[in-house]
């Protein structure tokens, strides 16, 4: 079979996203997908029409009666896909998609009479990025705030619980790889809901622009066809009216720097979860978890005993791929030659392929972290494997105490030394000159109960 005569399906989608991931970016596809795209421009078009309907200073066109507004609000309540392959099929005459809409738009009021007397007013003294900024704007509200925002909600939750189911259990740090002072699993999961809790802050604080001002940013049309109507006012608030901020200094685009801010943010999100999903794999890779087994599954081809840890690694990756994207996103958006270059109408189609592979990291992500069962006996052992960890409060309370180069002392008997044991620290402990007290408090400690403020910080995430 030739490719050309290969049916769209999600085995023979050119992109993961829609092939083999289809599944956990499907929703997406009300914000990103060319149809959401053209729908948000049908939208944009008919709310403006309906603003200028009810602008005073523009006698030309009355306000609407209810019969044409009801008319014009269901073209979008009712927009179908046979409509946007309509305005597609303009498009391959008019060979501009924004125009396309305009068309579509007087072909279907054509049966209403009132509308189709001030047909005119449609798109009008509106340049094309006065639509599409404020569709890529409410791609980007809809996509944060319905996908983004509640896939990392609910995951920061689910580290949440974690942290608090855990709280007191004691864990072998590693500081460069090396065995370090005792935490505990859940201070380490609450490291990261701190992380998240503040990426999450900072991605809902955005403010997302979108701006009405025609060709160059000055309002020139406007001006010159009704030069008394306060068109800042008006077009402030006709995007407002979206939920959106107006982005009032603008050349022929909205600048895109609050783009890049979201991409920016999104990006730092993502690499907090790199950081959390490689360590996890590490634990994962030393026996502090393990995962839940499902029927039927297998981890290798040719080794039956595996279980690997394939969420983790799909999450990192589709991580990487996402903040690539973002990366570029951020960087290429906000330049633009002069007033308006076209460099950047292909690359924002590509916005809701980066939230494509966010949404896939965070599923697998969220996944993975659901199916771990801590393995408490590995941890124990390694943890009473280790007690040269204590050299470091040894060495502490012998400053306190004023016992001459304790760090040296300590260093000495325990640095390189695998050998080291609870008795082996016992001796030594006996032979300090420091306080009955003091000494008989070391002599209790071990790596287990050596956890500082760990499990109180942990519970109070």
């Amino acid at each position: 079979m030739k490719a050309a005569n290969i049916p769209l399906d999600s085995l023979t989608a050119l992109s993961p996203l829609d092939g083999r991931y289809s599944e956990k970016t499907a929703t997406l596809r009300d914000h990103f997908s060319e149809y959401a795209l053209i729908r948000y421009r049908v939208m944009v078009e008919i709310a403006w029409l309906k603003c200028l309907s009810n602008t005073a200073e523009i006698t030309e066109i009355a306000a609407f009666s209810e019969a044409a507004e009801a008319f014009i609000d269901n073209i979008i309540q009712n927009f179908s896909i046979t409509d946007a392959r309509r305005i597609k099929e303009i498009e391959s005459t008019t060979n501009h998609d924004v125009k396309a809409v305009e068309y579509f738009l007087k072909e279907k009021i054509q049966p209403n009479a009132e509308l189709q007397a001030v047909s005119e007013f449609i798109h009008f003294a509106c340049t094309s990025y006065d639509i599409n900024d404020l569709c890529h704007a409410l791609m980007l509200k809809g996509g944060r705030d319905e996908h983004l925002l509640p896939q990392l909600r609910r995951l920061t939750e689910t580290l949440r619980e974690f942290a608090h189911r855990e709280a007191e259990q004691p864990m072998l740090s590693r500081t460069h790889g090396q065995a370090a002072s005792p935490t505990t699993v859940g201070k380490e999961f609450a490291n990261v809901v701190s992380r998240l809790d503040r990426a999450i802050a900072n991605l809902q604080e955005i403010r997302i622009y979108g701006k009405m001002n025609g060709a160059v940013g000055n309002h020139n049309a406007h001006k010159a066809a009704y030069p008394q109507v306060d068109w800042a006012m008006v077009t402030t608030e006709f995007v407002e009216n979206f939920g959106l901020t107006c982005q009032k200094f603008t050349t022929q685009i909205e600048p895109h720097d609050y783009i890049a801010e979201l991409c920016h943010a999104t990006a730092r999100a993502n690499t907090i979860l790199i950081d959390l999903n490689r360590d996890i794999w590490g634990y994962i890779s030393i026996g502090y978890f393990t995962q839940k087994t499902r029927p039927g599954e297998v981890g290798s081809s040719t080794m039956p005993h595996k279980i690997n840890p394939i969420d983790f690694e799909n999450a990192e990756g589709n991580l990487g791929l996402a903040n690539a994207l973002l990366e570029h996103l951020a960087a290429k958006l906000p330049v633009s030659r002069w007033q308006r270059d076209l460099t950047d109408s292909t690359v924002l189609r590509n916005l809701g392929v980066a939230f494509g592979y966010t949404a896939i990291a965070l599923a697998s992500t969220q996944k993975g972290i659901e199916k771990l069962q801590l393995n408490h006996a590995e941890i124990n052992h390694d943890l009473e494997q280790n007690w040269s960890v204590l050299a470091e409060p040894i060495q502490t309370v012998m400053r306190r105490y004023g016992v001459a180069q304790p760090y040296e002392k300590l260093k000495e008997l325990t640095r390189g030394n695998h050998t080291i044991t609870q008795q082996t620290l016992a001796q030594f402990i006996k032979t300090l000159e420091i306080p009955e007290d003091a000494k008989q408090d070391l002599l209790k400690l071990t790596p287990a109960h050596y956890i500082g403020n760990a499990a109180k910080y942990a519970s109070e995430i």
